[in-house]
């Protein structure tokens, strides 16, 4: 892996992912808006039915358990990551261990890398939850607010709004990422 898949792409350009055959073990790693490493975790690269440029990820929950806008997420549970080298956003499909679905965990973002068989992802603050019923909830306004963004990268600022509009809408119309049922 080299730095520069830890530097973010610029706004609004798609990246160039390499040809990966389904199967193929990613390294998958989040990156705060500062280039550190927030975490790193292994994933397979699965048919989803995600429409192109998505991807698939399979990947397991080994964390302890939490909560957060009301979405459990379980030792044991099985995430379905959606990454896209052209949409500021990713949406991660949850389900308990026994295959019942949980909901979704999507993520503002810059466009995802891949280089080799490594996945950055470079989280910008705003996250929209949605439960297996259809409700949902956007978290992390405080956390966008105090990064001061606003003030210090306005265009930014708006693009991280939009992004999570857009999400917002695909969920209130069920439309993918969150149109499994």
């Amino acid at each position: 892996m080299s730095d520069a898949i830890l530097t973010h792409p610029p706004i609004g350009e798609a990246q160039t992912w390499p040809d990966l055959p389904i199967g193929t073990t990613l390294d998958v790693i989040k990156v705060g808006f500062d280039g550190s490493i927030k975490a790193r975790y292994p994933g397979t690269l699965v048919d989803a039915g995600a429409p192109a440029p998505w991807v698939a990820v399979e990947c397991h929950w080994t964390l302890p358990s939490g909560e957060s806008g009301g979405l459990h997420l379980v030792t044991g549970d099985t995430l379905i990551e959606f990454y896209s080298p052209e949409h500021p956003y990713n949406a991660f499909r949850i389900h308990a261990p026994d295959g019942t679905l949980r909901g979704w965990y999507a993520n503002v973002t810059y466009p995802t890398v891949v280089e080799g068989t490594t996945l950055a992802w470079h989280d910008l603050w705003l996250d929209l939850i949605v439960l297996a019923d259809g409700s949902f909830t956007v978290e992390d306004h405080d956390e966008l607010e105090e990064a001061g963004i606003a003030e210090s990268d306005p265009a930014l600022h708006a693009a991280i709004v939009s992004a999570c509009d857009e999400l917002v809408r695909l969920a209130t119309d069920r439309a993918f990422p969150f149109d499994h049922r």
